[in-house]
């Protein structure tokens, strides 16, 4: 009995060495964020209250953060997605629309940044969507083109993606002319804030219609028919970009709600597929070569 219980001890043992470290995060803003004019002051101090985790939710971000997930070397093909988890402005899903999507884009070769920004609907907040969440995007952008060397990714080939909420930031920064950087500039802000293709699951109302449309990066565009929240915005800025000569593709996915995040939370095979549709996409567009995508131009017939 005694050497039973001290092999299943050294077995703990070995796994729990075993367990992967977590991802590195990076802060946007080493000296703390600025804060919008629409926000009132600056917090007293950097850390006001330490993040909170509940469940896989993460809460009171003070100081936006990127999470880095690289893509394998094997098959690293050195595009770049920024991704803005959902949860209404009030939290961040940070699991199912963060972590699980980031490896989704590594398994295609796609080196992924999980973006923790701040959250303009949290009780007692004070920050702004258009002002402070969407300047943490905006900031995150010029921040990956700017260690694209360290990471090994194409600051040519860096696009974003947002769930729901995060949706929202992509359209505002995506599809709106990018305000001047609030606070003490640096040299991250003289790298441009335009990401070179947007990825938009279930996104939310705000943003539509977009005010820069015609200078929009390449859309994939996907939501749930019956998602009366997000459907409709989807479809609008599908239509608006289309208009403005703007590549774009739509996914409208029959009896399907909102939240549907990779896929995993529903039975429907669509659903669960929809990801390789994404897949295509990169690769249509030719996000996932090397000095490819630029323009996201098909190539001319021969």
């Amino acid at each position: 009995m005694a050497m039973s219980i001290a092999m299943v001890a050294v077995g703990f043992v070995a796994t729990a060495a075993a367990q992967p470290s977590p991802p590195p995060s990076w802060p946007l803003w080493p000296d703390g964020a600025p804060v919008s004019a629409a926000a009132g002051p600056a917090p007293s101090a950097r850390h006001r209250a330490p993040e909170t985790v509940r469940d896989t939710y993460v809460a009171n971000i003070h100081d936006p953060s990127l999470t880095v997930l690289q893509a394998d070397a094997r098959h690293a093909n050195g595009a770049a997605v920024i991704i803005a988890p959902g949860g209404g402005h009030r939290m961040l899903v940070w699991q199912n629309e963060g972590l699980v999507a980031a490896r989704a884009l590594n398994r295609m070769g796609v080196t992924a940044f999980v973006l923790k920004y701040r959250l303009a609907r949290e009780e007692g907040s004070t920050y702004t969507i258009e002002g402070d969440a969407a300047a943490d995007l905006r900031r995150a952008v010029r921040w990956v083109r700017a260690h694209a060397a360290q990471f090994k990714v194409d600051p040519q080939r860096l696009g974003v993606m947002g769930f729901s909420a995060g949706g929202e930031l992509v359209t505002l920064v995506a599809d709106h002319a990018a305000p001047a950087p609030a606070g003490k500039a640096d040299a991250i802000d003289g790298y441009s804030a335009r990401p070179d293709f947007q990825v938009l699951v279930y996104p939310g109302p705000l943003g539509v219609p977009a005010t820069a449309a015609g200078a929009a990066p390449p859309a994939f565009i996907v939501a749930g028919s019956n998602d009366k929240c997000c459907a409709p915005p989807a479809l609008a800025l599908y239509q608006q970009l289309l208009a403005a000569g703007v590549s774009a593709e739509l996914h409208l996915y029959a009896d399907t709600d909102h939240a549907f995040n990779m896929g995993q939370r529903s039975e429907r095979l669509s659903d669960v597929h929809w990801p390789d549709r994404l897949a295509d996409w990169l690769a249509d567009g030719g996000w996932l070569v090397p000095g490819g995508g630029k323009a996201g131009v098909p190539a001319p017939a021969q």
